[in-house]
């Protein structure tokens, strides 16, 4: 069979439910080509190679789990990507849509690998730590609303869809868990360049219990730093007056 690696985050989904209802929320969204990340031991996989007419590709970092999946279902041969989804390069050309039951230890850097693939991406259906998918899908006003919330709700319409628990996975981790979807923004959120939008915001979240003014004065200068929206805490901007703001950067 195969072992279980803590050092990778591997938590295997058990529930057979919960594999069927991940997998059917895909076919709310056309596509051709489809990445999974972390297959594992083939939870997700199993019900996605069901799905007739599309190109798939999954990636996975433990060579034992990629043995296995290539010996359990054959079809897998050669559609294996042996390595980690923040160092591969694009798997295919043009759009692709990603699942996955995504490793917990790297949740967050995978959230910024689809950033980095943003313009190719059409949807994205992946499981993450409750508390991780809570932050991306919150609001401005909400306590857990923060960095990772306002870069990535600047490119996608965050879809929190539903909830996990612990028991459906082998071995039960620690926390809850929830599936999210990412859908690309239909319409781009104005910025002058995303270079200065992508520090604001992370200056501003740095100190996030200072007013704005003092978390981000290096950035613009005395005259617009009177303006009232300074008064605010990062919490309280939305991504618009974040984009907003730097138009007015020096």
């Amino acid at each position: 069979m195969y072992t279980l690696k803590k050092s990778l985050g591997q938590h295997f989904l058990k529930d057979e439910n919960i594999s069927r209802k991940i997998v059917a929320t895909l076919g709310e969204h056309p596509f051709s080509q489809l990445l999974e990340v972390g297959p594992g031991a083939g939870a997700l996989t199993k019900y996605i190679l069901e799905i007739e007419g599309i190109s798939f590709r999954a990636v996975e970092l433990d060579l034992e789990k990629s043995l296995y999946l290539e010996k359990t279902w054959p079809v897998l041969q050669g559609k294996i990507l042996r390595g980690s989804i923040l160092d591969i390069d694009r798997p295919f050309e043009g759009k692709f849509t990603v699942v996955g039951n995504f490793p917990y230890n790297i949740s967050s850097q995978i959230l910024f690998r689809m950033l980095d693939w943003r313009e190719a991406i059409e949807t994205m259906t992946g499981m993450f730590q409750k508390e991780v998918a809570e932050r991306v899908a919150a609001k401005k006003g909400n306590k857990v609303y923060g960095v990772i919330s306002v870069l990535i709700q600047a490119f996608f319409k965050v879809e929190y869809l539903f909830e996990v628990s612990e028991q459906c996975f082998t071995p039960p981790p620690k926390v809850k868990s929830a599936v999210i979807r990412l859908l690309p923004r239909t319409e781009a959120v104005k910025m002058k360049e995303e270079k200065k939008f992508f520090l604001l915001v992370k200056m501003a979240f740095n100190q996030r219990r200072k007013t704005l003014r003092n978390a981000v004065k290096p950035l613009f200068d005395e005259v617009t730093l009177k303006d009232p929206l300074f008064d605010l805490r990062a919490e309280q901007l939305s991504v618009e007056d974040f984009a907003a703001l730097t138009w007015k950067m020096r």
